[in-house]
């Protein structure tokens, strides 16, 4: 009875900390619903809609869509977590090319914190210069109620504390929740934009501007593109590892085999993230100033970067497979890789340990690499030709598809996560506890 109080017990406190990660992330992304609705003071909502209503599919639409609509009614989340991820790339770059932050980097978890204290410094930056941008653009659009110094300090504040928050926001839901609190955050936003998206689509089609059998041909699109990527972020190829005949602690343990699995698209949602970070930061300094005197070839500048346009679609695909190599070289090492397969005494089949194994390693990720990056492309690139064939919001896109449907995976593989340890620790307790109550009369 003992015995089965306590597995009980533990049982009943893993799901008591999976139910308060959960409950915790819910209140985290409530809060960030309730502060993309709270305005900016000082503003004229008439001139605000007005100067928004014409710009929502071009990368104004894209922008307000990772901010969960916080951008159309620039509330204290206008600028969202963007200029965060602007920041996070900018050190991650630096982090490859100096060798000082290198250096922190392999310092473990206090370089670590000391290149995310940089990030944040970088992101008050970014966030900074982005306000006043818009504050500017603000007040030579006639939206500012009363222009001048008061408004452009209480606007930039304003805007940098939202990001901060939000960036914040996420690192909570990151070490208290499940998954990742930055995707997650993107992901709320991108959600709560799709029910206006698919209404826009029904008024339409009640409209006549787009035929019901078009509708039909997006449903299906929309559903074969889901089922793809599902498909494609499953996808393994599974490296035949060998472990060679060992003598430990007076037992001999056999040969035995295994693989080592290497995803296709191991950079996630990453590089369609920083490819829109990287586009958007350019595309919208120069909407703010392209008013100004002596600057209209910023006009021209902001057409091209609109979204269906050859130098949009060229920069993103570039960007894209740029951060798929990039981010895959971070996070997987295959010298190091190798360096622990020879320490387990495993070895692949035909292969030397040590270097060769690497090299090895190295040349099948570089393929995988490659075809993640031309997969995730087409996928994104699926809403610009969407928009140019049909005329349908972007929101059905593949940008927007790819971000849901790999966060919802990957929150969905560590709440699996968590119930399987707590299951492991349960059952290893109840042998543990056999163990000793069947060995004590010995």
């Amino acid at each position: 009875m003992t015995i089965g109080r306590k597995n009980a017990n533990s049982s009943l406190s893993g799901l008591a900390d999976l139910k308060y990660r959960l409950l915790f992330v819910l209140l985290a992304i409530l809060v960030f619903r309730i502060g993309s609705y709270i305005p900016v003071p000082g503003l004229n909502p008439l001139r605000l809609h007005e100067l928004f209503s014409g710009q929502q599919n071009g990368f104004v639409g894209m922008f307000n869509m990772f901010s969960g609509g916080a951008l159309v009614r620039f509330s204290i989340f206008a600028l969202g977590i963007m200029p965060y991820i602007s920041a996070s790339i900018i050190i991650q770059l630096l982090t490859v090319m100096s060798p000082a932050l290198a250096e922190l980097r392999k310092e473990g978890e206090s370089g670590q914190r000391t290149i995310n204290k940089y990030t944040r410094y970088a992101t008050v930056f970014l966030s900074a210069f982005q306000a006043i941008g818009v504050s500017k653009m603000l007040v030579v659009n006639n939206v500012a109620i009363t222009p001048g110094i008061s408004f452009y300090f209480t606007t930039t504040l304003t805007l940098v504390t939202g990001t901060m928050f939000l960036m914040w926001l996420g690192e909570q839901v990151t070490e208290r929740g499940i998954g990742n609190g930055i995707s997650l955050i993107i992901f709320a936003g991108i959600v709560a934009t799709l029910p206006s998206a698919l209404g826009k689509t029904l008024e339409q089609v009640r409209e006549g501007q787009l035929q019901v059998i078009v509708l039909l041909m997006i449903a299906a699109v929309v559903i074969g593109v889901v089922a793809f990527v599902v498909f494609v972020e499953r996808a393994q190829r599974r490296i035949t590892i060998n472990y060679a005949r060992r003598v430990q602690g007076g037992k001999v343990y056999s040969a035995q085999s295994s693989h080592l699995p290497l995803k296709i698209n191991m950079a996630g949602v990453i590089p369609p993230i920083f490819a829109s970070a990287i586009i958007m930061f350019p595309a919208s300094i120069a909407s703010w100033f392209s008013g100004t005197k002596g600057m209209e070839w910023l006009s021209t500048l902001t057409v091209s970067l609109q979204q269906g346009q050859p130098l949009h679609m060229l920069l993103f695909s570039a960007g894209i497979i740029f951060f798929c190599f990039f981010y895959t070289a971070l996070v997987f090492n295959p010298k190091e890789t190798a360096d622990n397969l020879k320490k387990s005494g495993a070895f692949i089949p035909g292969i030397r340990p040590g270097e060769q194994t690497a090299r090895y390693i190295d040349t099948v990720m570089t393929r995988l690499t490659l075809i993640g990056a031309i997969y995730v492309t087409l996928v994104c690139l699926l809403p610009e030709f969407m928009v140019m064939a049909w005329n349908v919001p972007f929101y059905f896109g593949g940008t927007t598809v790819l971000i849901v449907v790999v966060v919802v995976m990957d929150f969905m593989a560590q709440v699996q996560a968590h119930i399987m340890s707590f299951q492991y620790e349960s059952l290893l307790k109840k042998a543990n506890l056999r163990g000793v109550g069947f060995g004590s009369p010995r």
